[in-house]
């Protein structure tokens, strides 16, 4: 059964996590109002060592590829190619909002409604924009594609004229109160952050698949071209 490190770096957290196919060995997170992607080499050693394994044991390398925080998708992605290259492992990768969507999985289906709603993982964006996409709550195929998107009151009007929108991350806060007086909209109140915990359990599916990537080529899925911003001079 395949063993695969993965890694998460999407957002100001970051988590590190072995799985052995679909079962987790182990799990290390850091959320901080800071990026702590910094501390990623430590949360894969340590992930390693409470695993009771080495690294010459793991099958694959795992990372989310986005959307998500350009700097930190940089250094999630350069540190699992890096492992790749050093280990000779093949790489897998995962979408952020994908593995956001599983995590909400079970949740959803306990929702009681006659109707099967969509799950809308969102990642904040800055402003009123976010990343986002749409899944179906019993099987996760996805009906909406990834996109970033800017919210306003005609933001998913069409669909929450028929269906059920359960709207989660750090993006949907901000959207609650444009979107939250329509009964088909519905907000988690816990905190839903990507996590490599459910990076694990999707890339499993993908290494039975054989859905490796090129390493040397490929890129994290950044959606929008990185603005920098620099500081005014003084007059």
């Amino acid at each position: 059964m395949s063993i695969i490190l993965s890694i998460e770096t999407s957002t100001k957290g970051c988590s590190t996590a072995i799985h052995q196919g679909a079962q987790l060995l182990a799990l290390s997170e850091l959320f901080h109002e800071k990026s702590s992607s910094g501390m990623l080499t430590t949360l894969i050693q340590h992930v390693v060592k409470v695993s009771g394994l080495d690294f010459e044991a793991i099958d694959a390398i795992a990372v989310a590829k986005g959307p998500g925080s350009y700097t930190g998708l940089r250094i999630g992605v350069s540190t699992a190619k890096g492992l790749c290259f050093t280990l000779d492992k093949p790489l897998l990768a995962v979408n952020t909002l994908q593995a956001m969507a599983w995590q909400v999985y079970s949740i959803a289906q306990a929702i009681n409604t006659n109707d099967i709603p969509l799950l809308c993982p969102m990642l904040d964006a800055r402003r009123m924009e976010v990343y986002c996409a749409l899944y179906r709550a019993n099987n996760l195929e996805q009906v909406v594609a990834t996109e970033a998107k800017i919210i306003d009151e005609q933001s998913f009007a069409e669909i929450l004229e028929t269906q059920k929108i359960i709207f989660f991350g750090d993006g949907a806060a901000k959207c609650e109160a444009v979107l939250g007086h329509n009964p088909n909209a519905i907000f988690l109140k816990e905190t839903i952050n990507p996590s490599a915990r459910s990076i694990g359990v999707l890339a499993h599916k993908a290494y039975q698949n054989s859905q490796f990537e090129d390493v040397a080529e490929f890129e994290p899925y950044y959606l929008k071209e990185f603005m920098a911003t620099t500081p005014k001079k003084a007059l």
